[in-house]
């Protein structure tokens, strides 16, 4: 490959590392001029990110499957998560416009940051070698705990990132020695030739590193798509950070976890499927989904109910791994495909009207809701949209996603994984429908009743963005089924 081509294909990375580099300079050069850092500064992140989101599209559109300087797969399945990446990004900082200035004074480095987490998820998804996954996994915590503690002044969000640095860190060291594991096994980190090797044992002498090399390395995977039991750094990471960070840590972030899992499983390890890493994963999505609706029910701080919710909507969206097959509606990786496309605009869309609540009256309670359809009709009914959403009934993006995992689980005969992802489902509906109860059936907080809530221009924009998908992904949703099959459909093709 030419060093034209390779730069053509590393593109969209490039892009986002100058953009972040642009904001930082900018910041720096601007420090004593404020009203020019904040006119310029955001508009130079977002429009960063709009020119690396139309650049993965165009190369989308070429289906490419190639491999780029040894380490890097571009092919159908990165490029998608790099758009959820771009997307999740673009979305979170324009909803963190006026949220972020009136909390620190370090606004331009918020940004940046901001954009090399995406950087990070656009390296990582595209890993097809251990060494490279593992680097890219690291530079997305990295710069996560360090968004989680942003708010320096703020007692709850340093000891949050505090928790997510520790419960990270013991995650990631025991996910590379499972590495380890495999290079021992293999002599090789490169995720094609560990599966060559693998295949091609014989005597079944390495394979016997293959269930204890999946099990650590699902540590780490579980722990960044946060699930149970690897779970415990969410809902006070989620209550700490500012609000807008775990929009981010709860979608773009999360997206992450899965689709290195199923690169790495179906890539590197598809020789352990059946006896190993199926069963390990359909227990994890079956406790997942229980214990996150469980103890969201008797959540009353509506961020650490959102982060529950998330720990649930995890274990829904691992049902498409674990139900893998070559059915040409429901293969299972196209259903976890969809259903994290919905998820990202329905649930930062839920966040950013906890943004916009917070911001209005610092309320982060459920009894802070309190009438809120008397106050704001638009923020209610938004909220209303996308926790229907959430809880999977139609017309939405959330009826969709719900549709092709549990649609997979049945057609690849994991019956009992379906039955408990749909009792699961209408178990969330009870605490979803509690906070519709809040804000359509009680009563205001005394002196409240009369102050409307006014939305900065992000943040209605962002809300406008995340409707209008919500519904057009249920509504018109052949398009975004073609897309995510198409994507899917070449590690689907090779079980």
């Amino acid at each position: 490959m030419s060093t034209a081509e390779t730069l053509l294909y590393l593109l969209p990375e490039l892009l986002l590392l100058l953009t972040a580099a642009l904001v930082f300079a900018l910041d720096l050069v601007w420090r004593h001029d404020p009203e020019r850092q904040r006119q310029w500064v955001p508009g130079v992140a977002i429009g960063g990110l709009a020119v690396a989101l139309i650049v993965t599209l165009a190369l989308m559109a070429g289906h490419p499957n190639v491999r780029v300087a040894w380490l890097m797969a571009v092919d159908p399945l990165a490029l998608f998560f790099k758009v959820i990446a771009i997307i999740g990004v673009a979305m979170v900082l324009a909803s963190a416009l006026d949220y972020i200035p009136g909390r620190t004074p370090y606004v331009g480095e918020f940004y940046a940051l901001l954009i090399a987490a995406g950087l990070a998820i656009s390296i990582t998804v595209s890993a097809s070698d251990l060494i490279l996954l593992y680097l890219g996994l690291e530079f997305l915590s990295i710069t996560s705990y360090v968004l989680t503690g942003y708010l320096k002044r703020d007692r709850r969000s340093i000891e949050a990132a505090l928790k997510y640095f520790l419960y990270g860190a013991a995650a990631s060291a025991v996910m590379l020695y499972g590495m380890s594991l495999l290079y021992g096994a293999t002599g090789t980190t490169d995720l094609e030739a560990i599966a060559r090797v693998l295949s091609g044992d014989v005597s079944g002498e390495m394979t016997l590193l293959g269930f204890p090399a999946v099990a650590l390395l699902l540590v780490g995977f579980s722990f960044k798509a946060s699930l149970v039991p690897f779970h415990q750094w969410a809902p006070d990471a989620y209550e700490g950070a500012p609000t807008p960070v775990t929009a981010f840590l709860s979608t773009a972030s999360k997206a992450t976890g899965f689709a290195v899992m199923a690169r790495v499983l179906l890539v590197g390890l598809p020789m352990f499927q059946e006896r190993e890493w199926v069963p390990i994963l359909a227990a994890l999505s079956m406790v997942t989904m229980t214990f996150g609706n469980l103890v969201a029910i008797q959540q009353s701080n509506i961020k650490r109910l959102l982060a529950y919710s998330s720990i649930a909507q995890a274990g829904y969206i691992l049902i498409g791994l674990v139900a893998l097959s070559q059915n040409p509606t429901f293969n299972g990786l196209n259903g976890l495909l969809i259903y994290l496309f919905a998820y990202l605009f329905t649930n930062i869309g839920a966040f950013v009207v906890v943004i916009a609540v917070e911001s209005a009256t610092g309320a982060v309670d459920l009894p802070g809701y309190a009438g809120l359809v008397r106050r704001s009709p638009l923020l209610a009914g938004m909220l209303l949209i996308f926790l229907l959403s959430l809880t999977g009934i139609p017309p939405t993006g959330g009826f969709l996603g719900k549709l092709f995992v549990f649609g997979a689980a049945i057609q690849a005969k994991f019956l009992s994984l379906a039955i408990v992802g749909i009792v699961n489902s209408a178990i969330a509906a009870f605490y979803y429908l509690n906070v519709v109860r809040y804000m359509f059936f009680m009563p205001a907080p005394e002196g409240q009743e009369a102050k409307p809530i006014a939305l900065a221009p992000g943040v209605q924009t962002t809300l406008w963005v995340c409707l209008a998908m919500t519904f057009l992904i249920g509504i018109y949703a052949q398009p975004f089924i073609t897309w995510a099959t198409r994507s899917a459909s070449f590690l689907v093709s090779a079980l």
